[in-house]
């Protein structure tokens, strides 16, 4: 193809458009290619990728697209940029250390995904080296400019990811993710930072910067092409022994009854930063807008679990990474990462079991946070720092950025980071949605609806967010159950749902016609009956859709007392599911008063 220029262009930005403009050819994939390319040659910065891989070839990879069937690639033609901890071959991976490059026989799982979906990887991007960070600052390439603010850090460890996504180089990138790195260069970006749950993704191929915590995550404008990445690399991976088989699930519509946990009063901690404390402010503002009940949770253990991760063993898995290097040839580590990292060559055996043995304690208290609500909110970082700041007091200041972060993965969360606002000051301030790992389907739910709510460009091109697009409805063969118990997401007995392939649909409330029931069995069980009109309470229930032949399977298995009946919806739809017979109920407890049996589960753990 002749020379590009960027007005043969049609303003193409997001993943969704993109593929929709290749399928319908208004748009071929080597002409985005082409423009991503054209992109950064104008962008002109050089400390966002450390290596580009050759546009002719890209292009012609491109190309090569035209010969499959577009409607089985979700991410036909996408350019995509790689955290340069990632493998890809054919391009050296270097962690942001010279002296530890090497160059990579195959692709990392993840990479080899988004090939086998369509997208075309474009090259490899700057982070904090060893992905040591949550600065940008740390790396002998240099630092990439903020394009919201060129005074700002562009956050870390995975700067150069995110930086091409806001300005508009690549709609998608890969970071990493192990104390914060997938979700603080979203907030000083303006644009998504999904972190998946621990093993949903596979690590294979993906220089660890602590084997037991990374998470490859995703950078995008929108949470919709955010979750079709995500999609498209989940899955277990026999090279990867941290590799979880933990299905995604489907997006649904904004619960009926959302509950989201909201810190103590006076738990926060913004460092002095009014503007950021008052933007937090608006944010719940705009949750209880849309519906959410916002519940009140005590953050302190997740505050002391933060604080294991760098006054604890952990750093000793980062110390095993780079050890050789740290003895053969230390001046070849950034000297900020060589202070954080050498320590952990003195921590001892005793030291670890003593960590892990009050992780355990506090994993068990947040479990306990999570049984009554869907989702805890917090601010993404509790302030921002400009470069000029971060570079006079490099490891306080980035410490202060993971306040809310560090405790993620100890804890075996997924998470969600989200534009939320933009500041006064013309800074952008980001929110991140929290929730125990397999319930990433459920953030991506309910944040696409809240970043669509704001309005907000996405980005540095000031590029108008695009309308949410309709959700998947079940297929014409799929039957769908209602369940309101110990099927419910992240209960006792989900996993067979899952494993005859159900697909979360919706969670929603009964007409106020029911009467719930524990029943007393072993395990637990709730029973719910249908009562007359007025005389019962709207219960909490889940909408599963299953293939019709997993459908007889499942409902076969249901032992009695309880049986598949037709439930009233508080909207006024019927849908079949778990009723109980009222024959049965004789030594049950009523637990109506409840209003669901997940809350009540949370009640009797916690007595």
């Amino acid at each position: 193809m002749g020379p590009v220029v960027e007005a043969e262009f049609c303003v193409t930005e997001t993943v969704a458009a993109i593929t929709a403009a290749h399928r319908a050819g208004t748009l071929s994939p080597a002409q985005t290619v082409a423009r991503s390319y054209l992109r950064i040659r104008n962008y002109n910065d050089p400390a966002v990728f450390i290596s580009l891989r050759n546009e002719n070839e890209a292009i012609a990879e491109a190309e090569s697209l035209k010969a499959k069937d577009a409607r089985d690639l979700p991410l036909f033609g996408v350019p995509v940029a790689v955290k340069d901890n990632i493998d890809v071959m054919g391009l050296p991976t270097t962690a942001a250390c010279p002296a530890f490059a090497y160059s990579p026989s195959h692709d990392a799982t993840s990479v080899a995904r988004l090939r086998e979906a369509g997208a075309i990887i474009i090259g490899k991007t700057n982070l904090d080296q060893f992905a040591t960070g949550l600065v940008g600052t740390r790396s002998p390439y240099g630092i990439p400019g903020n394009p919201i603010r060129s005074d700002l850090i562009p956050g870390g460890s995975s700067s150069g990811s995110a930086v091409a996504v806001a300005a508009g180089l690549v709609p998608l990138s890969l970071g990493t993710d192990t104390a914060g790195s997938g979700r603080v260069p979203a907030l000083f970006n303006n644009i998504v930072g999904l972190k998946p749950s621990l093993g949903m993704v596979s690590t294979a191929g993906l220089a660890p910067a602590c084997r037991t915590l990374d998470c490859v995550s995703v950078f995008s404008l929108t949470v919709d092409d955010a979750i079709t990445a995500l999609a498209a690399m989940a899955g277990p991976d026999g090279a990867d022994p941290f590799s979880r088989d933990r299905p995604l699930g489907q997006l649904t519509p904004l619960p009926a009854r959302l509950r989201l946990g909201i810190p103590r009063n006076g738990q926060l901690i913004f460092f002095g930063d009014k503007t950021a404390e008052a933007a937090y402010g608006e944010a719940m503002k705009r949750w209880s807008a849309l519906g959410a009940e916002l519940v009140e949770f005590d953050l302190e253990p997740f505050y002391e679990t933060a604080r294991l991760l760098y006054e604890g063993p952990w750093v000793a898995e980062r110390y095993l990474v780079i050890r050789n290097l740290l003895a053969s040839s230390p001046d070849s580590i950034h000297p900020v990462t060589r202070d954080i990292i050498a320590p952990g060559s003195r921590l001892m055996a005793t030291e670890t079991f003593s960590a892990l043995y009050r992780l355990q304690g506090l994993r068990k208290i947040a479990e306990r946070t999570f049984a009554n609500i869907d989702a805890i909110v917090l601010p993404t970082a509790p302030t921002v720092y400009t470069t000029k700041q971060v570079l006079a007091n490099p490891i306080e200041l980035n410490s202060r950025l993971g306040t809310y972060t560090n405790f993620v993965n100890l804890l075996d969360l997924c998470g969600l980071a989200l534009p939320a606002s933009m500041r006064p000051d013309d800074i952008p301030f980001g929110i991140t949605l929290l929730a125990p790992a397999g319930r990433d389907a459920l953030l991506a739910s309910i944040g696409r609806v809240f970043h669509a709510d704001t309005r907000l460009t996405v980005g540095a091109r000031g590029v108008t967010q695009p309308p949410l697009a309709p959700l998947q409805a079940p297929t014409g063969g799929d039957l769908t159950i209602a369940v309101v118990g110990a099927h419910m997401s992240g209960m006792a007995l989900n996993g067979e749902l899952r494993m005859l392939g159900g697909r979360l649909i919706e969670q929603a409330i009964t007409a106020p016609d029911y009467k719930l029931y524990a029943l007393p069995t072993t395990p637990p069980k709730p029973g719910m009956l249908r009562v007359d009109a007025g005389q019962g309470a709207a219960i909490e229930l889940e909408v599963w859709a299953l293939a019709a032949s997993a459908f007889g399977a499942f409902v076969a298995a249901i032992p009695p007392p309880l049986s598949i009946g037709t439930i009233r919806l508080a909207d006024g739809r019927n849908v079949k599911g778990f009723l109980v017979e009222a024959a049965g109920l004789e030594g049950a407890r009523d637990i109506t008063a409840f209003g669901g049996w997940r809350t009540y589960m949370a009640e009797a753990a916690a007595v």
